[in-house]
């Protein structure tokens, strides 16, 4: 599964970008421009989409080490005020 949204995420960037490329190279406002804007934009929203998914599923897998994250503890956040 992993290797097919690492495909999938390859593929929605070079669509972003071509699209891209296309919408901004277009000109003028015709329907050619509008509908290479929706190209780019949905190739945008599946490669991130398919991106942080591999990153969460390589940090699960122990592929990545996990980032680091602060804790807040209840204890602390009650004696400091904002």
């Amino acid at each position: 599964m992993a290797k097919l949204i690492a495909i999938l995420n390859v593929v929605a960037w070079s669509g972003f970008w071509a699209f891209g490329y296309l919408a901004l190279s277009s000109g003028s406002g015709s329907g050619q421009t509008v509908t290479a804007i929706l190209l780019a934009a949905l190739g945008g929203a599946a490669g991130l989409w398919a991106y942080f998914w591999l990153v969460r599923h390589s940090e699960a897998t122990g592929y990545a080490r996990p980032r680091n994250r602060a804790v807040i503890r209840d204890d602390l956040a009650e004696e400091q005020p904002l």
